[in-house]
């Protein structure tokens, strides 16, 4: 496994209509579409900006709508495959 996956750390997040975007510490940007995220995809504009990077950037969490997404996960391509 490449250590580009581990090291880069997410420093910004943010969203538009259909995605999540971050910025990584190594300078990348991910989009990840809401659909990967069903609790996301449900959640109005304002529950998704309510979050916090946690683990210095390798995490991402929201309280109200129980979403955590590992930062490294989403750059090995894993993502929810529930429907919740």
């Amino acid at each position: 496994m490449s250590t580009l996956t581990f090291d880069a750390r997410a420093t910004k997040v943010w969203f538009d209509e259909d995605n999540m975007w971050l910025s990584l510490s190594d300078g990348r940007q991910l989009s990840v579409p809401f659909a990967y995220f069903p609790r996301l995809q449900k959640a109005t504009q304002k529950q998704r900006e309510s979050f916090e990077i946690s683990g210095g950037g390798t995490g991402l969490h929201w309280d109200e709508i129980d979403e955590d997404i590992s930062v490294p996960n989403l750059l090995m391509g894993f993502y929810d495959h529930s429907s919740s």
